[in-house]
């Protein structure tokens, strides 16, 4: 997608409520899953809407989703291959498919802590669902293996429509907190106050947002091909900043007689109005997707 993208105020006011329109998509996906299964009249039809609840619960970003559709289109085939393998074992020895089974839940916990959790994930509520069989009926196997596949692409479907975009979260979160940075800033060296405003709260508050936004630099980086270096730069600088206000904070406030000086510098003021406005251009900036109000006021 084009980094330099304006957001209209559609865009923003459904990203601010992205849960809701998460949760719309996810009861979407449900009833017209379940109308499906009803007309067609397919076996064992619990299992499609169990699948499609696990993976579509986790909200998927468009940078994670077509890796997450093959993790987890791979993890469900396979499970299904080993959960239709410990059947045929169980026919052999009961001991033999035992060790299989906890063969292939210690690979579902390994894969849920590495690299591919949902993939881990898939391979084990798949196993479960096959092996859960009566034993023998090889099948009703076969049809709780389809109706899980089943369940996984029709949740890649659902997902791909109108996917959330972890750059435009990211973007809104980063100008938020620069807002946010703002008032901070303007409440903490306000030329109205006698004594020290209690801004702990609030830059306690920024530290934790800065973290969040973290989660997103993966998916934005894949969405927009801009190198994951560059927003790990611009995510130490904002959690910089707010370390730096802290102190700023600190030694503005520091004693009364220093702090009427630095009331009193003429230069310290403007210096504080530019900061300001360069900080409502950056706000700007983020929202319209053009940085030449930035390059204006520096």
């Amino acid at each position: 997608m084009r980094a330099d993208k304006s957001l209209s105020p559609f865009e923003i006011r459904v990203y601010r409520h992205y849960r809701i329109v998460h949760g719309t998509r996810v009861a979407l996906a449900f009833l017209l899953t379940f109308l499906i299964i009803r007309l067609f009249t397919i076996p064992e039809s619990t299992w499609p809407l169990v699948t499609m609840v696990v993976i579509m619960g986790p909200i998927s970003f468009w940078g994670n989703v077509v890796p997450r559709a093959f993790e987890r289109i791979g993890g469900t085939v396979l499970g299904s291959i080993l959960g239709l393998i410990a059947l045929q074992l169980e026919l052999i020895s009961l001991p033999l498919m035992l060790v299989w089974c906890a063969a292939a839940m210690f690979l579902c916990g390994w894969l849920a802590l590495g690299k591919k959790p949902y993939q881990g994930l898939l391979i084990g509520v798949t196993l479960a669902i096959v092996v859960g069989s009566p034993t023998g009926e090889i099948d009703t196997a076969l049809w709780r293996s389809g109706d899980v596949i089943l369940g996984s692409l029709l949740a890649m479907l659902f997902t791909g429509i109108w996917p959330q975009r972890a750059f435009i979260h990211w973007r809104i979160q980063l100008a938020k907190s620069l807002t946010e940075y703002n008032r901070v800033y303007q409440s903490a060296f306000s030329p109205n106050l006698l004594e020290r405003p209690r801004l702990e709260s609030h830059l306690q508050k920024l530290l934790t947002d800065a973290v969040k936004m973290r989660g997103l630099i993966a998916p934005a980086s894949k969405e927009t091909r801009i190198p994951k270096s560059i927003y790990e730069g611009i995510q130490t600088i904002n959690r910089n900043l707010v370390c730096m206000l802290e102190l700023q904070i600190n030694a503005y406030w520091a004693t009364r007689p220093s702090h009427f000086v630095l009331l009193n510098a003429q230069k310290l003021r403007d210096t504080q109005h530019m900061m300001q406005q360069i900080l409502l251009s950056l706000v700007h900036a983020l929202y319209e997707g053009n940085p030449q109000p930035v390059f204006a006021n520096t």
